[in-house]
Formats: C-alpha cells, structure tokens, sequence
C-alpha cells in the first residue's frame, strides 16, 4: 500500500519490450538505496515489484494489462516518473489509500497558474465519474491529491509549489495523460450497498496491476 506521497522524481533508463510485456529499468537512487528483490515500488502510480536493483536504481516487469492500460505503455528512456516505497507499517500517512491500481486514465485540458499554485482540469472518464466527488481524494501519476471541482465530465486538482516542482505533475501539459486511481473506499462503499440490496455492483473498468506477482 501507498499514500501517495511521491518520494523521488526518477528517470527511465531503458525500456525493452517483449512479445507479452517489457522490462523497465529506473534510476532512482533513493527508492533504490533499501530496495530488495520482490519489493513494491509505485512508478507514476503503478505499484511495480523490483527484480533486480542496484545502489543507483531497479528494475521491474511490466505485463501487457499494465502497459496496455496505463501511461507506462508510452515511457521512453529521459521520461521523468514519480516514485513512492510501500508504506511501512510505522510509517507516516501523510496521504491516502492508494492501492497502485490505476484505474484509468485522463486527458490534461487546462492549467490556470494563481498567486502559489495552478488549478489542472482533467477530463473526467464516464465510468470513474461516480468514485470522483468534490473535496475527495484522487491520486494522479501516483500524487495524493484532493478534488477542488467537478463537472459532469471534467474534474480539476490545485497543485501547491512542492508539487509542481518535485512530481511530474508539474510539467504535464494540455493533451498529456496521466494515470488515475480513484479512492478505493468509495468502491468498498458501493460494493457493500449494491450486496445489501441485491444488485451486481458496477467496476470501475479491471485495474492496472501486475496480478501475477503479490506485493
């Protein structure tokens, strides 16, 4: 588990792609300097599991799904990402729950600078838009953020100066994707009111993880 405070701002090094998925290799060398093999660490907000690591960075798997559903399909080598280590047990939650499955994606629309921070709106897609309520938590590429508007199709986040500065949030651009998780007690919420009354609940669309491997 994560809360979504992005720990350092890493850098792909390479990318080799298989027929089913793709070995990337991060350097990262704070996340990297207590990294073991099988550890968890999210990468834009996808939880990833270390396979080989060094003093400077690591390296891990990326399956189809992942690739297929998230932005790490279109990481090339120089690509800035955020980086945040699984939480330790006595550790600070200085975030919120974040699983480290995307949901999906959205489109950057807009950036508004103000006096200290920049207001981003996001297209927000159809089936997350039940899980997206005003002032509520939302992670992007990774980032605990909270929800300061909402449309029936967009939603936007204010993004304070250490967040512009030391996530990659702060150099995403109208056009650019970024990954979403929405807050997973929301989807616990509705799961247990849809059981109380008997219906099937709805998914938010099957999430961006590396299933195979337990973290």
């Amino acid at each position: 588990m994560f809360t979504g405070i992005v720990e350092e701002l890493g850098t792909l090094v390479a990318r080799t792609d298989g027929d089913t998925s793709s070995v990337i290799e991060v350097h990262a060398p704070t996340v990297a300097a207590d990294a073991g093999h099988g550890d968890s660490i999210a990468v834009d907000g996808v939880c990833l599991t270390v396979t080989t690591h060094t003093p400077e960075g690591f390296t891990a798997d990326v399956m189809a799904e992942t690739l297929a559903r998230s932005t790490l399909g279109r990481l090339r080598p120089g690509d800035p990402v955020n980086l945040e280590r699984a939480m330790r047990a006595d550790g600070r939650f200085g975030g919120h729950i974040v699983q480290g499955h995307v949901d999906g994606t959205a489109t950057v629309l807009s950036r508004e600078p103000g006096e200290r921070w920049e207001v981003v709106t996001l297209t927000l897609p159809p089936e997350l838009r039940r899980y997206v309520v005003l002032k509520g938590s939302i992670a992007l590429d990774g980032v605990s953020l909270t929800v300061s508007d909402r449309t029936d199709d967009t939603f936007s986040v204010s993004l304070i100066p250490t967040t512009l500065e030391l996530t990659t949030l702060g150099s995403r651009q109208p056009g650019d994707e970024v990954n979403v998780e929405v807050d997973v007690l929301a989807k616990y919420v509705e799961s247990m009111l849809a059981d109380r009354d008997g219906v099937a609940p709805a998914t938010a669309g099957r999430p961006t993880e590396d299933v195979e491997v337990a973290s």
